[in-house]
């Protein structure tokens, strides 16, 4: 029987360049891939591009995906120096400049120019709002997992579901983001003899917002953490799963399915559909 060698497509690569740490622009890059599912684009981020020495290597590094993919590269930047930028395209990448497509219509309207200062985006500039998103960190860390019920009165909001649900990572970035106080309590099987909300959920039932989860998916999470084991069979999952479904329809809670979504989707979702404005900005 013969055998055909696989031959794989090559990919574009999409670069993320910027002279802070690269968070935006990479944000803003992949919203704008993810319009584009047919294409398969490695996406490379670049941060710190503050200097000739770093934008000489930047320029090799996109020369490089050129040469060995045969495909024009994509540079999506949001470098504040009018000089790098315009090393920059001097590459043979199809260039987006965040900068340059907003600040100058945004210049305009103010009667100004841009300060073109590094970093104000992420930097410390206000003390009484960095100081709120740390305790609302700590918040979220301190009541993980149910750990710390008798905090629930100051909480913003209280994260309710099976375990391995997405509660932690979305708590954290509800607070880190948005600085609200994000706690979480995972619904167990003691807590499954009935569809009733666990007791001590009760006086908070104003706060609650469930997030469920495909039993399948659920399943696969929990075989990583503990294979082989009961509480990442099928059945258990299964069984999590619909119970808590029934507990959150009962009770009124509302509810997100996480099997889909990234924890920027949740954690924006959820405010919106419980209407929890954001602590900072």
């Amino acid at each position: 029987m013969s055998t055909e060698n696989t031959v794989s497509s090559p990919k574009r690569t999409a670069f993320f360049v910027s002279d802070g740490t690269g968070l935006t622009v990479e944000a803003i890059g992949h919203s704008l891939l993810a319009q584009f599912r047919g294409q398969h684009v490695e996406q490379v981020t670049l941060p710190y591009v503050d200097s000739d020495a770093r934008v000489t290597q930047v320029l090799r590094r996109i020369a490089t995906a050129a040469e060995e993919s045969g495909l024009q590269p994509i540079v999506i930047s949001s470098i504040v120096s009018d000089q790098i930028r315009r090393q920059l395209h001097q590459s043979s990448a199809l260039m987006l400049d965040v900068f340059e497509s907003y600040l100058a219509p945004l210049a305009t309207l103010f009667g100004t120019d841009p300060a073109h200062t590094v970093g104000i985006s992420h930097g410390i500039a206000n003390n009484r709002r960095y100081s709120e998103r740390i305790d609302a960190v700590h918040f979220a860390m301190d009541n993980d997992d149910g750990r710390r019920t008798r905090e629930f009165e100051s909480a913003d909001v209280i994260l309710v579901g099976v375990s391995r649900s997405g509660k932690t990572p979305t708590c954290l970035y509800l607070a880190l983001q948005f600085g609200l106080r994000a706690a979480n309590y995972p619904i167990t099987e003691e807590d499954m003899d009935s569809t009733a909300l666990p007791k001590i959920l009760r006086p908070f039932q104003h706060k609650l917002f469930g997030l469920t989860i495909d039993p399948k998916r659920l399943m696969s999470i929990r075989q990583e953490r503990r294979a082989n084991s009961r509480y990442a069979s099928p059945e258990q999952c299964e069984f999590e799963v619909r119970q808590v479904e029934q507990m959150l329809r009962r009770a009124q809670v509302p509810s997100l399915d996480a099997t889909e979504l990234s924890v920027e989707e949740l954690a924006t979702r959820l405010m919106s559909q419980a209407g929890i404005e954001r602590k900072i900005s």
